[in-house]
């Protein structure tokens, strides 16, 4: 649990405390006095004044600044590098610190900043001194933090709403000109293209969770193939799909192909979290395309794996109970019953598929509460009838879903009255009702102790945390932040994420699809019209009637129905027919 502690800072002969810094000092948050912060001596910095033999770095950074991510601080401080002229170079890093120094080992500029608890992604800065004491002959206009990355993110704005963007030229003048810094045109073409990608990336789904269903359906048309899909979850718990694509069978370059379109959209971020079922293809072909992002089991294909390999159904329950389980310690139970009862399929969850696939408290990345890939079952399923039709009309038909979609959700944002999407305002409605009653201690300014229900909860209003845990995963605040936000006479919306909001909700349809139009007037590029396609091969019609039911995914277990032989109906034999 987070306590505080009391912090000197000594400038020159004057000393002021944390709370009440000395005159001419950048003030200190109290927040950085949380214990994991920083070590429990204190913390002296001399303070630098800027003179004629000094030059400051000309920035916002002070002692107690908070960035929710260590990449934020690192493109902020490559930002002020480039404006700045001058570069600096990286002491010790790894995940909870970074720090840094002018890359003159005699001036006095540098920089350390720490996470703020192990759990958090937080990063706030301890100690900096923003005032160069190198000569100006260090000053470099051509450094290395001028990465094509950080050149992309910063031109990435010009590249919106207009049809064309600046060229390999126009990134150069701008990162001269906006950035200070020169730049070769080949790092300006690289930045170019990377803000395309990002452009590509922004639209629609910035606005979404960063949790993405993937799978495959079978068609049923002369030429068969495989539909592909890739779709996330807005804020009000509808499908977004992202990707759609017509492949021969599912097969690593199938598949590879597919995923490497689909990270033009994404991006790869840490944050990224793709769900799919357990086929090996997909396994292997996600940790090739995407280095950073994580990859989860659906929970539901699970099951069935567990029904083939054990045929055991009547621990579903408490693995359900497990799946959906917020806290590590209730985890534990439930697991603890399923392997007295099936010790070789707690062997097989624990081993074989592993806790951080399918659980949601041992999971690596940020799964909110989405655990299984219903939702792509929820396209498929849209498509049922769609799928025997020629791949350019079945293609037409998505698209007139989609645009009708987009259209429908965008009138249903506009008229939205409350700040949150309707299904998260009704929820949090339903958790505002169960907080009353609750009672509410204040253990510090960010932390509250709330009793009373089945469990109690020691909530965090400042990292949006709760020791239920449920407040930490699904990022909407629990019963007992609800029941904290009352005495801490705060806004409960303040604690919501922002992929639940109105506006979100509203940005995420702001785009219209249109129709492709008839091919007489596509715009098609030479190099398209130059390519030989020959038509898939199709092969000899099998005998008998056409399968149109689906085909189970790897591992899936289908119950057949008992068929009575006297009445023809399903679900009971003849000797227990009532007819």
């Amino acid at each position: 649990m987070p306590v505080f502690r009391n912090v000197e800072r000594t400038s020159n002969d004057n000393r002021a405390s944390a709370t009440q810094p000395a005159e001419g000092n950048p003030p200190v948050d109290p927040l950085l006095r949380l214990t994991g912060a920083g070590s429990d001596e204190p913390v002296n910095v001399p303070t630098i004044e800027a003179s004629d033999s000094t030059f400051s770095d000309g920035s916002d950074l002070h002692e107690g600044k908070y960035f929710n991510t260590k990449n934020d601080l690192k493109r902020k401080l490559s930002d002020i590098a480039m404006k700045g002229n001058f570069e600096f170079r990286t002491r010790k890093s790894n995940r909870s610190l970074w720090v840094i120094e002018c890359i003159d080992p005699n001036c006095s500029w540098r920089l350390r900043a720490l996470k703020i608890v192990p759990e958090s992604t937080k990063f706030v800065i301890r100690k900096y001194v923003g005032v160069h004491s190198c000569s100006l002959l260090n000053k470099n206009a051509n450094h290395h933090q001028a990465t094509y990355v950080v050149i992309g993110e910063q031109v990435a704005p010009q590249y919106v709403g207009v049809e064309k963007g600046p060229s390999p030229k126009g990134v150069q003048n701008f990162a001269r000109t906006e950035l200070g810094t020169q730049i070769s045109y080949y790092k300006a073409w690289r930045g170019r293209k990377h803000a395309h990608t990002l452009i590509r990336a922004i639209r629609g789904f910035r606005y979404m969770r960063k949790v993405v269903g993937i799978d495959g359906t079978f068609l049923k048309g002369q030429y068969r193939g495989v539909l592909l899909v890739a779709t996330a979850q807005d804020g009000n718990g509808q499908c977004y799909p992202l990707a759609w694509g017509i492949v021969d069978s599912e097969n690593e370059d199938a598949w590879n192909w597919f995923l490497t379109q689909l990270k033009e959209i994404t991006g790869d971020t840490d944050e990224l979290v793709l769900i799919s079922d357990r086929a090996p293809s997909i396994k292997k072909v996600i940790s090739t395309v995407f280095e950073k992002a994580h990859h989860g089991a659906c929970a539901w294909h699970v099951t069935q794996n567990i029904k083939n390999k054990f045929k055991c159904v009547d621990i579903m329950g408490s693995y359900w109970n497990a799946v959906n389980a917020y806290r590590c310690e209730d985890f534990t139970g439930y697991m603890i019953e399923i392997s007295n009862r099936y010790p070789r399929v707690a062997e097989y969850l624990e081993n074989e598929v592993g806790f951080e696939k399918w659980s949601r408290c041992h999971y690596l990345g940020l799964r909110y509460n989405i655990t299984t890939t219903n939702m792509v079952e929820s396209l498929n399923s849209m498509l049922v009838n769609a799928r025997d039709f020629p791949y350019v009309a079945l293609l037409d038909i998505i698209q007139e879903k989609m645009s009708k979609w987009w259209n429908d959700r965008r009138i249903v944002a506009m008229a939205i009255t409350t700040p949150l999407t309707p299904s998260r305002e009704s929820e949090l409605r339903l958790r505002f009702t169960q907080s009353n009653g609750r009672y509410t201690s204040q253990l510090n300014p960010i932390t509250y102790h709330v009793k009373g229900g089945e469990l109690e909860g020691v909530v965090d209003i400042f990292n949006k945390t709760c020791t239920c845990k449920e407040f930490d995963i699904d990022k909407l605040p629990c019963v007992h932040a609800v029941a904290a936000t009352h005495h801490a006479q705060v806004s409960v919306y303040s604690l919501v994420s922002p992929y639940y909001t109105k506006e979100y909700y509203l940005l995420a349809y702001g785009e219209t699809i249109y129709p492709v139009g008839s091919q007489s007037q596509w715009d098609v590029p030479n190099e398209v019209v130059a390519r030989i396609v020959l038509p898939r091969e199709v092969k000899d019609k099998k005998k008998g009637r056409p399968k149109t039911s689906r085909f189970p995914s790897v591992g899936e277990f289908r119950k057949r129905k008992n068929r009575c032989g006297k009445c023809g109906a399903y679900g009971h034999y003849k000797k227990k027919c009532n007819s």
